[in-house]
């Protein structure tokens, strides 16, 4: 069979731009954070009694941590410092030739730190930062987790037990950076990464405000919005998934008992159609509880989406309006 022959202009990539671009997947998926936090033992509390998550090793001034179904070494490492905000996040390669190609490609882009010795459970690791100064590294060899004989899953193919305390968060799902300028850090996830916009949103003015990037078939791993102070390299929040909307509903009651904070939820996204619930940890930093799990990204093919200033006015799926401190609140806190 013979495959049709389209006019330019009638071509379907010329009529969907966005489209014209296949994934690369020479990352894997977000593999762990490195959270900054002054109140060290209130954190920790927090991740494992509340979110429910595991210790697995102390280094230094850090705490390594994991959720239960992550087949790595960690998913948080949680350290002690002056202020809170995030340090670094980690993207796993998808094969030795794949960190090879995006490390010559983020070189090129001059935004190279360099190479360093792995933290556990991890092997050479490069260094680099976004436009906007936030610092990530790439790595693809890693060590597989082998629980102890209280955490054996019944299920072998289940990384550690159900730990059954707090909400029971299951995995590390996306990160939301604030930037000063949105567009040169999604460019560069975009061009360098080989990241792809899902969704966007667009002010009158034409200003792209925030945007939406995936590396596989989740619909989002980075998200980068915009820094309404004009600071660079802070954090808006990072978000962690259960495996229903009820447990997002019993986690709002877990928090409600704990004396955590919650600042709005639990609602609907109408980007995205995530279901959540967001609460600051006592060091500060925002945490969303997140159930995007139902909705995938498919088509190879995938067409931006592109929220006008109006439609975002509206507020949440369900008519919430979006909190005030949702726009101002981020970490580190600037003045």
């Amino acid at each position: 069979m013979t495959s049709p022959q389209y006019p330019a202009a009638q071509h379907p990539e010329a009529q969907h731009p966005a489209a014209t671009r296949p994934p690369l997947h020479d990352i894997a998926h977000l593999g762990h954070i490195e959270l900054l936090t002054p109140k060290l033992c209130e954190s920790l509390w927090f991740f494992v009694e509340v979110l429910g998550l595991t210790e697995t090793c102390r280094e230094g001034n850090s705490i390594y941590l994991r959720t239960w179904d992550d087949y790595e070494h960690h998913t948080v490492k949680l350290t002690a410092h002056e202020t809170s905000g995030i340090r670094r996040v980690g993207l796993r390669a998808s094969s030795q030739a794949a960190l090879e190609a995006r490390v010559a490609a983020i070189e090129a882009a001059g935004l190279g730190v360099g190479w360093k010795d792995g933290d556990p459970g991890i092997g050479p690791t490069y260094l680099f930062r976004d436009p906007d100064g936030h610092e990530l590294e790439l790595y693809w060899e890693s060590e597989w987790y082998t629980p102890p004989d209280e955490l054996k899953p019944s299920l072998k193919n289940q990384a550690q037990a159900y730990p059954g305390r707090g909400v029971c968060v299951r995995r590390l799902d996306h990160v939301n950076y604030l930037a000063r300028d949105v567009p040169p850090s999604g460019d560069f996830v975009r061009d360098v990464l080989g990241g792809r916009v899902t969704e966007q949103i667009m002010l009158d003015d034409g200003t792209i405000s925030a945007q939406w990037l995936h590396f596989t078939n989740k619909g989002y791993d980075l998200v980068y919005t915009r820094d309404w102070t004009g600071s660079t390299g802070r954090l808006h929040h990072v978000a962690f998934a259960p495996d229903t909307r009820d447990d997002i509903l019993r986690a709002a009651d877990i928090c409600l008992d704990h004396g955590v904070f919650i600042e709005t939820g639990p609602h609907k996204h109408a980007i995205q159609q995530t279901f959540f619930l967001y609460v600051y940890e006592p060091g500060g930093n925002r945490i969303e509880l997140a159930n995007p799990v139902a909705r995938l990204v498919l088509a190879p093919d995938w067409r931006t989406i592109t929220w006008t200033e109006a439609e975002r006015a509206k507020g949440q799926a369900w008519g919430l309006k979006t909190i005030e401190s949702f726009h101002t609140h981020g970490t580190p806190p600037v003045g």
